[in-house]
């Protein structure tokens, strides 16, 4: 299969997806694009605005994952003050996830998925399925699974056991001296997850078999 792997960060959710299919990778910040590249170096990473490059691209591929920037939409936005007193300031919602939604429903005929938070307000798209702590909007309707979240929350301002937990730890240091790290591996999917998604949307099952780092 052709896989856009879109807003692809450092690839929390393409972990474990092995190398059988021919992936595209599109992130906008270099260093973060840099990472993903040394991890997963047989994909195609391309640096770059990954709204526009889908609405450009979209029918070359026979499945998409996209997930747009949250943090307009998530409960912290809720809190947030215009004159951000609290450290956070107000923003207005990134409408970027329902135009992404919607030229993938009605436009594209093969698979997808975009994942985000749930966010503060009532979606103005009704999410396709929930899992954890995220929607989702896709092509295909699949069952809520149970995951071991917890220990995620744990360690989440723990910087070297997300590294390890996300099997991100044989990454040079130096890669992540330009980027907020933590907040990088936070913004990660459960690779988990993006396994569970992928394998019940496209049908593979055999995709990942192994975990990272596995002979």
């Amino acid at each position: 299969m052709k896989i856009l792997n879109l807003y692809s960060g450092i690839g929390g959710n393409r972990a474990l997806w092995g190398n059988e299919h021919e992936i595209t990778a599109v992130e906008i910040n270099p260093n973060i694009a840099e990472i993903y590249k040394y991890n997963f170096p047989n994909d195609n990473v391309i640096v770059g605005n990954a709204h526009e490059y889908l609405l450009e691209n979209f029918e070359k591929f026979d499945f998409i994952w996209s997930s747009p920037p949250c943090q307009s939409h998530s409960r912290l936005n809720f809190i947030a003050t215009t004159d951000g007193k609290n450290g956070l300031v107000l923003k207005y919602p990134e409408m970027e996830l329902y135009q992404e939604i919607i030229l993938l429903k009605h436009h594209f005929k093969k698979k997808w998925v975009i994942e985000n938070v749930k966010p503060y307000y009532e979606p103005l798209i009704k999410p396709t399925f929930k899992l954890c702590r995220h929607y989702f909007w896709s092509s295909d309707f699949i069952l809520n699974a149970q995951f071991v979240e917890s220990e995620f929350w744990i360690i989440k301002d723990k910087t070297n056991k997300l590294k390890d937990r996300y099997g991100f730890n044989n990454i040079p240091k130096e890669l992540f001296k330009n980027i907020n790290t933590r907040q990088v591996l936070r913004n990660c999917v459960i690779p988990e997850v993006g396994r569970y998604i992928f394998q019940n949307i496209t049908g593979d099952f055999n995709v990942g078999t192994k975990e990272k780092g596995e002979k």
